[in-house]
């Protein structure tokens, strides 16, 4: 039966803590955070589970409450000028099964009041393995082109993060990927309201959007030598 994980209230709950993000008000608070963000985000990634093995056998659906697919709602603020102690949104990612061993792509979702957005790819990869990748792109456009020039993806995905304003040492400034060859993030998303995000066809719409993405998620996979 379909049914619906978060609410109005946890947006009102995000909205607050955004316009009180210190440890008082959070520990004052923390059964909200619990009952309206935590425990409904840890269901959605439990109903997850069966349709994400489906889209790929090697992914993982993790509801532990630490260390599995939902991030931490507590910042790392020890190398950042931000010091609020708390993330105003609440997300998760849905990772490979090797992701300890290899760095490896990932689906996404993200709940902000204002920003919600669910996708996937690679944020940020570490220089072997973009390196990895730039040279997997030169060497294998076609398929790239494939995943991310089709009409499915086009109308639905806006690519995010940073570029090179000039190609990298080595490859060929007349590639005909050299726009994608330049990025320094290959992950890729759609937006979504919060009431989609408060409706029974949240779920849905999340495993629509990750079918839509796998085979970007695929290829970058496949220029990891990961399988997929």
């Amino acid at each position: 039966m379909p049914k619906s994980y978060f609410s109005p209230a946890t947006f009102r709950f995000l909205r607050a803590l955004d316009r009180n993000n210190s440890r008082e008000w959070f520990q004052a608070h923390k059964a909200d955070y619990e009952r309206d963000v935590r425990d409904p985000f840890l269901e959605l990634i439990t109903d997850m589970q069966a349709p994400l093995a489906k889209i790929s056998p090697h992914y993982r659906a993790d509801p532990r409450k630490n260390g599995g697919s939902l991030f931490r709602i507590y910042r790392d603020t020890r190398f950042s000028n931000n010091k609020l102690p708390y993330k105003p949104w609440q997300g998760s990612r849905f990772f490979h099964e090797r992701r300890h061993e290899i760095p490896a792509p990932s689906f996404y979702v993200h709940i902000q009041p204002g920003d919600c957005f669910a996708g996937g790819g690679m944020w940020h990869p570490e220089p072997d393995a973009l390196k990895r990748l730039r040279a997997f792109l030169a060497d294998n456009p076609t398929a790239w082109k494939k995943a991310t020039q089709s009409k499915a993806f086009r109308e639905h995905f806006t690519f995010w993060g940073e570029a090179l304003s000039r190609p990298p040492r080595g490859f060929d400034p007349e590639h005909e990927l050299i726009e994608d060859i330049k990025r320094k993030d290959f992950a890729a998303g759609e937006g979504f309201d919060e009431k989609l995000a408060c409706s029974d066809e949240l779920l849905p719409w999340l495993v629509a959007t990750f079918k839509r993405i796998s085979p970007m998620i695929d290829y970058l996979c496949a220029s990891q030598e990961l399988e997929f």
